[in-house]
């Protein structure tokens, strides 16, 4: 089961998510309560562990800012969190190797997120960063053969039946771990990544069989 803490602003809660095991880590560079510099970022990112996947969030940015900022951040992966269309992805991918495409459960482009050039796909709220739950009925439009990644109101509380029903590849939470906004809470990190695990099916025992080798650069 992949797991990435999102919303990071700080060293000690990247090497807090590293440490209670999670496999990613996100940096909002889009605008957002939890926005961080590309400087921050890279002073953080050096520190990690290879093997953890440092995942840069856009939203509906230009392609030659996106590389400027994945270059001076030193992040390993692009997020895109906003309308952005194929043709954006696929430009993308040409220079950042892993590519996280995030669609709005429900949408049109959650029905075609197969269409997209990447097989990995974030399923997020209508109200994206909202920390709002939506219908994981909604989970049934996404086409089969991408690793979807469910996001949308995550918490150590609920996790683990979203895990059982959705049967998701990886999850995705920020302020579902915080104890204030852009702090994450020690305890609730722990909680919510063994939930996840705990829930998740048995091929994914172990943390996962990632077809990917993050710390492959």
């Amino acid at each position: 089961m992949f797991v990435k803490i999102c919303g990071i602003t700080s060293e000690d809660d990247a090497l807090l998510a590293v440490a209670m095991g999670a496999d990613a880590v996100g940096f909002v560079f889009a605008p957002s309560p939890r926005q961080v510099s590309p400087q921050v970022v890279y002073d953080i990112t050096r520190r990690l562990p290879p093997e953890i996947l440092t995942v840069g969030v856009f939203k509906d940015e230009l392609s030659d800012r996106i590389f400027d900022v994945v270059s001076r951040s030193g992040v390993k992966a692009v997020q895109l969190h906003g309308q952005e269309p194929a043709s954006t992805v696929a430009a993308v991918s040409e220079t950042v190797r892993w590519v996280i495409k995030s669609v709005v459960a429900g949408s049109r482009e959650a029905r075609i997120a197969n269409q997209y050039g990447t097989d990995l796909i974030l399923v997020d709220a209508p109200q994206a960063g909202s920390g709002r739950v939506f219908d994981w009925s909604l989970v049934d439009q996404i086409p089969s053969g991408i690793r979807l990644i469910l996001a949308g109101g995550l918490t150590p509380e609920n996790v683990a039946s979203a895990v059982e029903y959705v049967n998701p590849w990886g999850v995705d939470v920020s302020s579902g771990v915080e104890s204030s906004g852009g702090r994450k809470d020690p305890l609730k990190v722990k909680r919510f990544i063994e939930n996840a695990r705990a829930a998740a099916p048995a091929e994914f025992e172990g943390g996962g069989d990632f077809p990917y080798d993050w710390a492959d650069e």
